[in-house]
């Protein structure tokens, strides 16, 4: 009959998660929204490729349209960072970034492929 756990994050269970620590990025856009929607389409690009890479978990716009936020996986703040100068929305300066790691106590039982 098939799993259970969530089509979205299947791919997880069937790798090593190659990451420890988990973050929140915040993003705060700095220019107009129709500057940064120029840039959209390399953002979710490049979004997909850490997606592949097991690196980013989940991510999406505040409410009100201020920003954004990324949940990722990386070995440390400093790997994130490197990833994060990729972002297309750092390279042309259309947001500022703020990130917070935190340990993760406590998590949906379905969720434990992912975070090892």
């Amino acid at each position: 009959m098939g799993s259970s756990f969530p089509k979205q994050l299947a791919f997880y269970s069937f790798r090593t998660p190659p990451v420890s620590c988990m973050f929140i990025v915040d993003l705060k856009y700095i220019v107009p929204l129709e500057e940064l929607d120029e840039h959209m389409g390399a953002h979710v690009q490049y979004l997909k490729k850490y997606y592949d890479e097991n690196i980013f978990v989940a991510s999406g716009r505040k409410v009100p349209r201020t920003g954004g936020i990324i949940l990722a996986l990386a070995k440390d703040e400093e790997s994130l960072k490197k990833i994060l100068m990729e972002d297309p929305f750092y390279k042309h300066r259309l947001a500022d970034y703020s990130i917070t790691q935190f340990l993760t106590s406590q998590y949906h039982p379905e969720l434990e492929a992912l975070l090892g």
